[in-house]
């Protein structure tokens, strides 16, 4: 069945009669007249038939943006021999999907999907490494772009944020509904990438609303068409109700978002606590979180699936050498350092092993990160096979107040400023520019000492 007139040309009209349309190319404020008037309607100054209309389209001030299948947008980006073919970012057959593109997702393979399950959905897949540093520059880069529009601007992800544009009408001269468009427009024009908008009253709408009409979408949703909106939704669409809450819901008789519209406040209370009263308030699409920036990343790791279970304590440290490489270079993009240092284990059986230290002070700096994680790993039992092993920093802190006994040190000053030449030559001349001699011995790289 041929869908709507509305959802051909990307449009969320409200219920009641709007009051503006919006096109997104060219970001003009139309008459909602010439929307609602013909289901063809386009755009008198650029003839684009990508418009929107909503009664609130002018006063909405919460925006989440979500760049489309990220990492697979950048590898088409930076590769156009990928453009027309489905594309995985992940690792080898026993690893896992980090993002597919969309023509990927057509054929059923989806983020955290097995690798060797997404290729039997979609054998003609071709399958890239991901290049988190190259991730994060980019994701760096857009979230610049996004601050140059609002203070408020809390990440979510590399890949996605919240902004609460209130009070920027008169510096930007245009509505926040304006604002995004231009944004993602000039997103897509000089970053060469993607993203979706929702634009709402409050956060949890916001992000929802980025989701419906994905990719390249901008959808507006209301205070007024809030319920009718999220009725017929599964009530695991709404945030923090995950399958054990659904269970457990569907037992009381609620499984879609309209049967807790409905139903009595006190009787959800009675039901299920105070998870009914959340309930009935995000069911209502009401939600008064407000748009923190500080509200950062709680740690930064970087993991590895192998092709078959390894036990060599040698070619686990070097593994393990690489990922803490990883993860100080993304601490760094990120201006963060952590105090906390987890090494994760996972067996054959994918029974998992984490075991951490805490440092003195924070740090960023990866011989550091390293350190720990060969001492935790050395403590394990010595012969057991493992089929995933990752590290990571928590506890995190500006980068600026890391590896401060550095400079009280002779031994590790000299490490830290031979650390800071390899991040440069990397920066300048790729990842693999500088390897240490442990992460030679990385059976993923494809070469042995």
């Amino acid at each position: 069945m041929a869908p709507p007139p509305a959802r051909r040309l990307g449009l969320t009209v409200a219920a009641a009669t709007p009051a503006a349309a919006l096109c997104r190319d060219c970001s003009a404020l139309l008459s909602a007249d010439l929307v609602a008037a013909s289901a063809r309607a386009r755009c008198p100054h650029c003839r684009s038939p990508r418009l929107v209309s909503h009664a609130e389209l002018t006063r909405l001030t919460i925006a989440h943006v979500d760049c489309d299948a990220f990492f697979a947008a950048v590898e088409k980006r930076d590769d156009p021999s990928l453009r027309d073919v489905p594309v995985i970012v992940g690792g080898g057959r026993r690893g896992v999907v980090s993002t597919c593109c969309y023509l990927a997702r057509i054929h059923g393979v989806r983020s955290a999907m097995p690798m060797f399950k997404a290729l039997q959905a979609c054998p003609d897949a071709v399958v890239v490494r991901p290049n988190f540093e190259k991730y994060v520059a980019v994701g760096r880069e857009v979230r610049e772009r996004m601050k140059a529009l609002t203070p408020l601007v809390q990440p979510l992800s590399i890949d996605e944020a919240f902004l609460d544009l209130s009070g920027t009408q008169r510096l930007h001269g245009a509505p926040p509904a304006v604002v995004m468009a231009r944004f993602a427009k000039k997103v897509e024009d000089e970053v060469g990438i993607t993203v979706s908008v929702g634009l709402a009253p409050n956060k949890f709408l916001a992000k929802y609303a980025s989701d419906c009409d994905k990719p390249r979408g901008f959808t507006v949703i209301g205070r007024s068409d809030a319920v009718a909106r999220l009725a017929d939704e599964p009530v695991t669409r709404l945030p923090g109700i995950g399958p054990a809450a659904a269970r457990r819901l569907a037992e009381g008789g609620v499984t879609l978002v309209r049967d807790a519209q409905r139903t009595d406040l006190a009787d959800l209370m009675r039901r299920f606590g105070e998870t009914g009263q959340r309930l009935k308030r995000l069911a209502h699409g009401e939600d008064n979180r407000p748009v923190d920036p500080s509200s950062e990343r709680k740690s930064v790791s970087a993991e590895t699936t192998f092709d078959t279970d390894i036990s060599d304590r040698q070619t686990l440290l070097a593994v393990l050498r690489h990922l803490s490489e990883k993860v100080s270079t993304r601490a760094k993009a990120a201006d963060m350092a952590g105090r906390t240092i987890t090494l994760k284990l996972k067996t054959p059986d994918f029974r998992s092993i984490t075991r951490s230290e805490s440092l003195d002070g924070p740090t960023a700096m990866a011989h550091r990160i390293f350190a720990v994680g060969k001492a935790l790993l050395m403590a394990e039992p010595e012969g057991r096979r493992y089929r995933l092993i990752g590290i990571g920093i928590s506890g995190l802190g500006p980068l600026a107040a890391a590896d401060a006994e550095l400079l009280f040190d002779p031994a590790r000053t000299r490490l830290g400023k031979a650390e800071r030449a390899m991040d440069a030559l990397r920066a300048r001349f790729g990842d693999d520019a500088v390897i240490t001699g442990l992460s030679l011995d990385d059976p993923r790289r494809g070469r042995r000492r």
